[in-house]
């Protein structure tokens, strides 16, 4: 294959791309990891955690992706044969509640539709039947990165509070984080995860988990083995510094020193404006396209599509894993493709990070010169769409 001329488009929901500011700050020698130097650069990006997490609880961090997040959740929380509530919300809710069972846990998922919202009624519905509050903890995504839809997790929070049931409050907030609001402590989440390749815009390798001081205290009976995840370990201080499971990844802390910077100097407010304006403008040239049999938005809830992500359902007879194969060896453009049961019927735009207009309207021409070129069924206009939109908003 020839080389590709210019810049890869990256449209995937993650990574995402990782600003030149953030690859500058990595851009140095290696350091001593035990120095009072090293301690300044992790207790700033704690603070900068704490505030767009918004909680005053501890946050932990690990060399590991998000999945080591939902690890370390279950593993500091639970005791073997504790039951977790999942709330079904696509491929991820599935991927965790996984991970639960291979851990000797017991899940109960409430099963849901992919294409809807999960409804927060469910959670008090199950809540009040565990009479004998068997449930320790109740999980779920914040951002369904499968399925472009987004989960009330503030009403989930509520019915919690509002039942009395002493059950922990667990979300995953990987593709929702610094990209769409998230209130940790108002919402009365126990443990938040994330991970830093996506809203955060660093590379893979960092896990995150804000904690609250109810996990952390569920954390001291909790008898399911851990050690590199455990959180006792991690917050404790010896010899006057922070300590890490093993060895610090150094380089990836700079990265996330100066990505948070730039959210803050953006503004957190301004930075969900933004994804809400680019996934705006992604979605009307999906609904364009959508006339006359063509692609469209795969989530039903119009008011919980996600502005991180969208999932856009190929028509029928028309493989979408082809589509965006072509769609990258032609243009250089990469999507995501469908996850479990959506393999090969959806393709995902990710919106989400270090992205402007100019970015997000060279992806969605791309997308529409290759359902001319690949003789897909669509409507006619997408683009215009999304460029009127854009022009109208601010």
């Amino acid at each position: 294959m020839s080389r590709q001329p210019g810049r890869q488009f990256l449209n995937i929901p993650g990574p995402t791309n990782i600003p030149d500011r953030v690859l500058q700050a990595m851009h140095r020698p290696a350091l001593d990891f035990m120095t009072p130097e090293f301690w300044d650069v992790q207790v700033e990006c704690k603070e900068n955690l704490a505030k767009v997490l918004k909680t005053e609880g501890e946050i932990m961090v690990y060399a590991a992706s998000g999945h080591g997040s939902w690890e370390a959740a279950m593993t500091n929380t639970c005791s073997p044969g504790d039951t977790i509530l999942m709330c079904e919300t696509g491929r991820f809710s599935e991927s965790w509640g996984e991970m639960a069972e291979a851990m000797g846990l017991k899940v109960v998922t409430l099963a849901n539709d992919w294409d809807r919202a999960f409804e927060a009624d469910r959670v008090a519905e199950a809540l009040a039947e565990d009479k004998d509050h068997a449930i320790k903890a109740v999980c779920v995504v914040h951002n369904e990165t499968s399925t472009g839809i987004t989960h009330d997790v503030e009403g989930i929070g509520k019915v919690i509070k509002a039942s009395g049931h002493p059950a922990l409050f667990m979300v995953d907030t990987i593709s929702s984080l610094a990209s769409m609001d998230f209130r940790m402590d108002e919402w009365g989440v126990d443990v938040a995860v994330a991970g830093s390749q996506k809203g955060l815009m660093l590379p893979v390798g960092l896990g995150i988990s804000g904690v609250s001081a109810k996990a952390m205290a569920a954390s001291e009976t909790a008898k399911l083995p851990r050690k590199y995840f455990d959180w006792d370990g991690i917050k404790a201080l010896e010899n006057g510094r922070l300590r890490f499971a093993g060895t610090a990844p150094s380089h990836l802390f700079f990265a996330m020193r100066e990505g948070l910077k730039m959210l803050l100097e953006e503004g957190l407010d301004h930075v969900f404006a933004r994804h809400a304006r680019l996934a705006e403008a992604t979605r009307r040239a999906v609904k364009a396209w959508g006339r006359g049999n063509g692609p469209s938005l795969f989530g039903r809830d119009e008011a919980a599509l996600s502005n991180s992500v969208t999932a856009i359902r190929m028509p029928d007879g028309f493989d979408a894993d082809a589509f965006r194969g072509k769609v990258l060896a032609e243009s250089n453009v990469a999507l995501g493709g469908g996850l479990s049961r959506l393999s090969g019927k959806v393709i995902r735009i990710g919106h989400l990070g270090d992205l402007n207009e100019p970015m997000i309207l060279g992806c969605l021409a791309t997308v529409e010169m290759q359902l001319k070129r690949q003789g897909i069924p669509h409507g006619e206009g997408g683009v215009d769409a999304a460029v009127k939109y854009l022009a109208e908003t601010r």
